[in-house]
């Protein structure tokens, strides 16, 4: 069996990223946190392989000239290309042609989580292999870290506002209606606002030094940590 994780993320351009952090941030002090953010996300992901060689690693980006970019910083990931009109149609594009390329089962997550329990990941692969037509990982703001299937399935992505505080359970209604079975992992935070940053800090002040480490760089030089 063949599995793949995929990383939605961005090219981080100050200005047009994290810009719910600034003020206080700069534009770029916003750009150079979600830099670190992206890295530290994409070790969590080779984390997950190491201990599940099944584990297809792809990172699904924007803008499309990013390429290069991505092609770049994480040379050991296949790149997709964020096609759609809005994020629920782009992980639709994206989680799709995964299964259509002949991986039986799909998980995506987002950037913006560098101390999320790479055990998370495996487990969401794990209630797919139990009969779970699809798996959330719930986030404190109301929406979803993570998401994973192994179908198809838009009419759980394609009609939901995303970014909004009702992402998750807009969704988990559809899927009721749909009669799809889904589990759901551990809520965990994301990093949108300043109150996640804040929350970001006191996570890594329970962790060991060597977790999220370009994170924790970019704290300390704001001198959030």
């Amino acid at each position: 069996m063949t599995r793949r994780l995929v990383v939605i993320a961005e090219q981080p351009i100050p200005g047009a990223t994290k810009t719910r952090l600034c003020p206080p941030l700069t534009p770029d002090q916003a750009a150079d946190l979600y830099s670190a953010l992206l890295l530290d996300t994409l070790d969590l992901a080779r984390r997950a392989q190491s201990v599940d060689d099944s584990l297809h690693l792809a990172i699904a980006y924007t803008p499309m000239d990013a390429a290069a970019y991505f092609s770049q910083l994480a040379p050991d990931f296949e790149l997709l290309f964020q096609e759609g009109p809005d994020l629920g149609a782009r992980l639709h594009h994206v989680l799709s042609l995964s299964l259509a390329m002949g991986h039986l089962q799909v998980a995506a997550i987002g950037s913006d989580s560098p101390v999320l329990p790479a055990a998370f990941i495996g487990q969401a692969f794990d209630h797919l292999e139990a009969g779970a037509d699809v798996v959330l990982g719930p986030a404190e703001d109301g929406g979803y870290y993570l998401i994973a299937m192994s179908q198809p399935q838009p009419t759980i992505l394609l009609p939901v506002q995303m970014s909004t505080p009702q992402v998750l359970s807009d969704t988990l209604a559809l899927a009721e209606q749909a009669g799809l079975r889904v589990t759901l992992l551990p809520t965990w935070p994301d990093v949108d606002t300043m109150a996640d940053v804040r929350l970001l800090v006191r996570l890594l002040n329970q962790l060991s030094a060597e977790h999220a480490p370009a994170t924790r760089a970019a704290l300390q030089t704001l001198g959030l940590l």
